[in-house]
Formats: C-alpha cells, structure tokens, sequence
C-alpha cells in the first residue's frame, strides 16, 4: 500500500475544525469536499434534519431514496465513530473516474503511553508497539507541528443488514491511514482517514496528506507550539 504523502499546507477552509486538550489547542484545515458528521448531537430531530442537509449537500441530484439511504448509512457509523473516541468526523462523496468513492475522517485525543522522552519518547513507544502488532505499516513522520506516527493498513468493517435487501450483514475491507501526534502534555492528537473504496484510496490519501500536514498547535495564550525540540 502507498506511503502517506504529505504535502504542502493547502487552506480551504476559513474556520478549521479545533480540539482542546487542556491548555493546548489544536487546529487543521478540512477539504471542502468533506461534510461533518452531527456525531455528538443528542437532539434526534435535530441529528435528523442536519444528516438531510448533510445528504443533500454530499448527493445533490440524487434521489430521495439514495439520500435517505446514505443518511442512514450515516447514522449507523456514529456508534463505532464514538467508540473510538472520535470528537469530530467528517464524510467524502467523490467519484474518481467515474467511480462512485466515500472516505471518512475523525479526530480523537487520548493518553500518550507513559514513558520518559517527552514527545520524542510517545513517538518511539507508538511506532514501536504498532509495529509489534504485525497489521499494518508504522512509520516515524515529521509534520510542520512537530513529531508523529503514521500507520497504514487494512480491516474488515461490516455492513449491517438493515441496510441490504437479503436481510444479511456482510464484510468488507476498508483501507485507512492512521496518524499520531503526540502533544508535550501527555495527550495524543489520533486522526484518522478510512475508505472501503479502493479507486478512491490515491485521491483520499493525498487528501488526508494535506490535511495532517495543516495540523497546528497553539498554546492557551495563543502562541503557535512546535514540537519538534520540545524539552523533555
């Protein structure tokens, strides 16, 4: 499988996504082709009329049936999205000549490992145990925010059978690129870009390149933070 590609910091959005871990800040910039995901909205009826406005920005031209069967899609992906920890998600529709192509995105922070090093510590320990576990490629990245692991591989996802005709649930593969940012305050920035449609996979990894490379830290006073050459 092709190695993550990072490429310059390309702005498209005005209004990056952010999460805040304590007293750091983290900020990206999103491809407009993705639409985020209501994941944390509690309201139904509110998640429900923000996925139609969702299906009709993502599929427009479409059916009405192709929509609401797309928002469905949609809603049954929230459970394993917030098991996973993600705070923020997003979804791509594109066709890649003339393919029909979707990818997902989530961001999610969770505990460094605890070792000494500081950040270049949390990076050695995280390439090193998902290179332990033998499923995918793990690789040591230098991003313009400062150190991280980029993991690349493929698992089966399944697709549940109140969605297919026969009833049945079935699997399928589903290409994902996984990058770690550890932050000098024992948090790890996790973000993730997953697509089961393999035309697709060049066009949403250069995508999601971008994306990481757009990555920035900021302080609680505002300050950019590098870190690269945090002390440890």
């Amino acid at each position: 499988m092709a190695e993550l590609k990072l490429s310059a910091f390309v702005p498209t959005h005005t209004a990056p996504p952010v999460l805040r871990s304590d007293d750091i800040q983290v900020r990206w910039v999103m491809p407009e082709i993705y639409h985020d995901l209501p994941i944390h909205q509690t309201d139904d009826d509110e998640a429900i009329r923000l996925l139609e406005e969702l299906a009709n920005k993502a599929l427009p031209g479409a059916g009405e049936d192709d929509k609401t069967r797309f928002g469905a899609v949609c809603a049954l992906g929230f459970d394993d999205l917030l098991a996973a920890g993600a705070e923020y998600a997003a979804i791509c529709v594109s066709a890649v000549e003339e393919t029909p192509c979707t990818a997902t995105l989530f961001a999610s922070l969770v505990d460094s490992p605890e070792v000494d090093g500081g950040v270049s510590g949390a990076v050695r320990e995280i390439s090193s145990s998902l290179g332990r576990l033998g499923a995918g490629e793990a690789s040591r990245i230098e991003l313009p925010c400062g150190p991280a692991v980029s993991y690349i591989g493929v698992r089966e996802s399944q697709f549940t059978g109140e969605l297919t005709e026969s009833g049945e649930s079935f699997t399928f593969p589903t290409s994902f690129i996984r990058v770690y940012v550890p932050l000098p305050n024992g948090t790890t920035l996790v973000m993730e870009m997953a697509t089961p449609t393999e035309a697709g996979w060049d066009t949403f990894s250069t995508m999601f390149g971008n994306t990481v490379s757009s990555i920035r830290l900021f302080n609680a006073d505002g300050s950019p933070l590098i870190t690269s050459g945090t002390p440890v």
